[in-house]
């Protein structure tokens, strides 16, 4: 009787065995691996570890694009004073863009808009590095300057004008200074003689410039304008600061 009772139970477990191996799991050898015996790779993240979002890689069309942002945005902080008489609607113009060049648009006919202070705050505008301030500032304060009486508007704003331009002149980015040494000579083609006084003040950047290869020619053919427009009394003051210049005159 109790041999029968053994070979039952004996009977029961070998079952019991042979049904777990039947449905036990996956043997840790092939844990992984979907049915054809390839390892399964696990869902990759949107983004990078930590959650945070991976950096798109740049896109040829941002080389051409410039350096931009939005003039009329909200939030002031960290604008400069440019943006910010700006963005306030004290620039009386607004950039247009076009197709193949842009250009400004006048709330008020140029030659109708007071010098002082629009004129120098587009001096103050040069020294921007972002788009749409550095346009708007090159073409403005050039536009203004070439309207009729710009003469007599701009010489009693010499003592305004001076200083955003020697700051432009003496600024570290290449394209600061290469609007600056521009709105100098557009300035000096209109008031003439009435900028030596001044020339010292610009002089000191330029001679630091005319030591660079890259602007060389360019500072010393704006020294010649200078000349010409200051009249005999400009080379003097010239040669004292760029003792190598060499007049035009000869």
């Amino acid at each position: 009787m109790s041999t029968t009772k053994s070979g039952s139970a004996q009977s029961r477990t070998s079952s019991l065995g042979s049904a777990g191996s039947r449905s036990s799991a996956t043997p840790p050898s092939s844990a992984g691996k979907n049915s054809s015996g390839k390892v399964r790779k696990p869902a990759s993240s949107s983004g990078a570890v930590g959650g945070g979002k991976q950096a798109l890689p740049p896109k040829p069309s941002d080389r051409l694009n410039p350096k931009t942002v939005d003039p009329f945005a909200n939030s002031s902080k960290g604008q400069s004073a440019f943006a910010s008489v700006y963005a306030n609607g004290g620039v009386p113009c607004r950039l247009i863009h076009g197709s193949v060049k842009h250009k400004l648009a006048w709330d008020t006919p140029p030659e109708q808009v007071p010098f002082d202070p629009v004129l120098v705050t587009l001096a103050e505008g040069l020294k921007e590095t972002v788009h749409p301030y550095t346009f708007v500032s090159c073409m403005g304060f050039r536009e203004l300057l070439e309207t009729p009486q710009a003469t007599q508007k701009a010489t009693p704003m010499l003592p305004k004008l001076a200083p955003p331009l020697r700051a432009a002149l003496g600024h570290t980015d290449s394209s600061v200074f290469e609007r600056g040494i521009d709105g100098l000579l557009q300035l000096s083609a209109v008031v003439g003689p009435a900028l030596n006084p001044y020339l010292k003040t610009f002089l000191m950047a330029l001679s630091k410039r005319i030591m660079e290869k890259k602007y060389k020619e360019k500072v010393t053919e704006s020294l010649q304008v200078l000349e010409q427009n200051g009249g005999k009394e400009a080379l003097p003051i010239i040669k004292s600061k760029v003792p190598t210049y060499c007049s035009v005159s000869g």
